[in-house]
C-alpha cells in the first residue's frame, strides 16, 4: 500500500480499476447501485466474498494476490 495517498488519488485508482473491469458504463451503474441502496459494504464481505473459505484459505489468496501485485509494478 502507498503511504500518505490522497483521497483523490484513492478516488481515481477505484474508477480506474472499476472502469478496466467493467467499462465505463458498468462502472457508473455499479456506483450508482451502491449508492441508491446505502450498500453495506461489511455486511456484503461477511456474508458472500468469503463464504465457505477458512481463514488459511483466505491467507493464502491474500499473499497471492501482494505477490502478483508486485510482480506487475
Amino acid at each position: 500500500m502507498i503511504e500518505n495517498v490522497t483521497t483523490d488519488a484513492i478516488m481515481c485508482a477505484g474508477m480506474k480499476c472499476l472502469i478496466e473491469k467493467l467499462g465505463a458504463v458498468d462502472a457508473e451503474i455499479f456506483l450508482s447501485i451502491i449508492k441508491e441502496n446505502a450498500f453495506d459494504y461489511t455486511e456484503w464481505r461477511q456474508n458472500n466474498l468469503w463464504q465457505n473459505m477458512s481463514i488459511t484459505e483466505i491467507f493464502e489468496r491474500a499473499v497471492q494476490r501482494e505477490k502478483e501485485r508486485k510482480f506487475q509494478e
